[in-house]
């Protein structure tokens, strides 16, 4: 149940009544009516701007059509009171028996109070992650992979089909590095001292697994050989272990994919030629030469003709070039193919999840989609920022198994994929985030998983304690729904509720905006409403969860608390964090 569409609705039925009476002038666009939360409560619970929308069209002033409004809200039985303030906005504020009629809505829905049809099943592609294929997946990959993980499970919540999807660049120059990387490694796992690693070559110590595997399968048969033999065989090799070891630690963060794409393979079909051909029969590229870019002297820079794609004619800054310099496709050509690709899928709308790094490079990857798919497809780009990874407040120590950064794994390993997915999402996206091993681990208000969690596994504390007061109640969900919630009428428990009744707009908003990191927003704050109720019954007796001898007062407050309960499940269930029901 979603309140706010409830209370727009109700707005809009007494606003069809006013024009059936004449009241009104007809035609009256009412898309646009709706209510949202006020940011004071003293200016009640919601309010809408609708008189000020629709009192131009209607012909009448909007404090006036406010007020017409006003009065026949006022007659209603949801509202306290309703009013309109400055030049036309309405307020109001509904009656307690309102909030309390939500609870068994909540618990009758489970985890899937919130659940909507917004995207009505509409197919969406979330790509995420697309690290290249050549080491471990490190810290700054986590936040990608979170946020696209959650963003997918968000969306897929508010009705729409998605696939999640890998893009596995394996057609660059970087593969070859790894290729030359790995025969090193083989060389080494047959005897060789191999000394230091040469510059412009991995370091890491994550390849000695597969120089040795590869010693295993083949022996001392590439030792002889050109690289021009062995280069193509060793490159496949490393390719399909480091895909391996990159399946391992996205799966302990929590995260899969339904599709792992490869752009080698994309390549090799000869879809860039394809897709060039086609944009040719739309005039969409030529031959040209670009201008140099700002900050160049003109002697440092090459004037050459290029295939360019119009890439202007889509909003972009300049045209774009299709091939470097020797003939080979560039990142840019191969991009375009790749989402061409997931167009004839059946992917109109598309997610990218891309590193804050790539900011320069969203508009002309949403130009180039706006012309392959003749304006039938869109693509959206989700930048994720740095993460300054800490110990204590001080840079954490870099990895000896990576060579040069601090892995995903180590992470998980250290603090739990919970609290690393958890932190991951308490900043939006595109915003640095600092994350401190130290304090992910605390048992403190100041550590939001803790806190988030703290509340869910207090409930269920409650619930057992409750269970052991009255042995002879049913405390499972179906029971709790016909409880007497009446007298849930402390301002504490109503701020609860009306956190509980605000979470399936949350998931609209949230979902709407592609940001997941609102769910963890909300969370802190139903959290931090819990507590703080929680506080004041450890000083109010009469204000505490379980009342001894008062099974119905009990009962009421049981039904309050498992609702918070299951909508903290549900707001984790998006991020991927389990609940717990005890803290250790």
């Amino acid at each position: 149940m979603n309140y706010f569409q409830t209370i727009s609705n109700t707005l809009r039925s007494e606003i069809e009544s006013l024009i059936a009476e004449g009241s009104l002038a007809e035609g009256l666009d009412l898309s646009r009516v709706g209510v949202e939360q006020t940011k004071d409560p003293a200016h009640g619970d919601l309010a809408s701007n609708v008189a000020m929308v629709l009192a131009k069209a209607a012909k009448t002033n909007p404090r006036e059509l406010g007020q017409l409004l006003a009065d026949r809200l006022a007659a209603r039985q949801e509202f306290e009171s309703v009013e309109v303030a400055g030049p036309g906005f309405i307020n109001m504020r509904l009656v307690p028996g309102f909030w309390t009629g939500l609870l068994p809505d909540v618990l009758r829905a489970g985890t899937s109070y919130g659940d909507c049809d917004l995207g009505k099943g509409e197919t969406i592609n979330v790509e995420y992650v697309s690290a290249n294929p050549t080491g471990p997946m490190h810290i700054g990959h986590a936040r990608g992979a979170v946020i696209g993980d959650a963003l997918a499970t968000l969306l897929a919540k508010a009705g729409h089909k998605v696939t999640r999807e890998y893009y596995i660049n394996d057609a660059g120059a970087q593969v070859d590095v790894l290729a030359r990387s790995a025969y090193l490694r083989y060389r080494e796992a047959l005897g060789e001292d191999i000394g230091e690693i040469p510059d412009g070559l991995y370091p890491g110590n994550y390849l000695k697994k597969t120089g040795v595997d590869l010693a295993n399968r083949d022996g001392k048969k590439w030792l002889d050989t050109s690289e021009e033999d062995w280069l193509p065989v060793f490159r496949e090799f490393a390719i399909d272990s480091m895909m391996d070891l990159i399946r391992d630690d996205l799966a302990a963060l929590g995260v899969s994919h339904d599709v792992f794409s490869s752009e080698r393979s994309l390549v090799g079909s000869g879809v860039n030629d394809e897709v060039v051909s086609e944009l040719e029969s739309r005039d969409l590229v030529y031959m040209g030469t670009l201008e140099p870019p700002k900050g160049k002297r003109p002697d440092d820079w090459e004037e050459r003709p290029q295939l360019l794609f119009r890439s202007t004619n889509f909003d972009d800054d300049v045209d774009r070039p299709l091939k470097k310099g020797d003939g080979d496709w560039t990142y840019f050509a191969s991009d375009i193919g790749y989402h061409r690709d997931k167009f004839r899928r059946g992917f109109a709308n598309m997610i990218d999840v891309w590193g804050a790094d790539h900011k320069g490079y969203v508009k002309r990857m949403q130009s180039a989609v706006k012309a392959i798919t003749e304006d039938s497809g869109e693509l959206d780009v989700r930048l994720c920022n740095l993460v300054n990874l800490l110990e204590d407040g001080k840079p954490a120590k870099m990895s000896k198994r990576a060579g040069s950064f601090v892995t995903l794994r180590e992470v998980v390993d250290e603090v739990g994929k919970e609290a690393v997915r958890f932190m991951m999402l308490t900043r939006n996206s595109d915003v640095s985030l600092d994350f401190d091993l130290k304090k992910v681990t605390e048992q403190s208000k100041d550590n939001p998983v803790f806190y988030v969690q703290y509340a869910h596994a207090r409930i269920c504390s409650v619930l057992r304690n409750a269970a052991e007061e009255f042995p002879n109640l049913s405390l499972d969900d179906s029971s709790l729904t016909g409880a007497d919630v009446a007298d849930l009428q402390d301002p504490g428990e109503l701020a609860m509720i009306k956190e509980l009744a605000s979470w399936p707009q949350v998931v609209e908003n949230a979902a709407t905006a592609h940001e997941p990191h609102r769910i963890a927003f909300y969370l802190s704050d139903l959290a931090s409403s819990f507590h703080a109720f929680w506080n004041r019954g450890n000083a109010e007796e009469a204000l505490r969860f379980i009342v001894p001898g008062d099974a119905p007062k009990t009962l009421g407050r049981l039904a309050l608390a498992r609702s918070v309960a299951i909508v903290i499940a549900s707001g984790l269930a998006v991020m991927g964090v389990e609940p717990v029901e005890e803290m250790r």
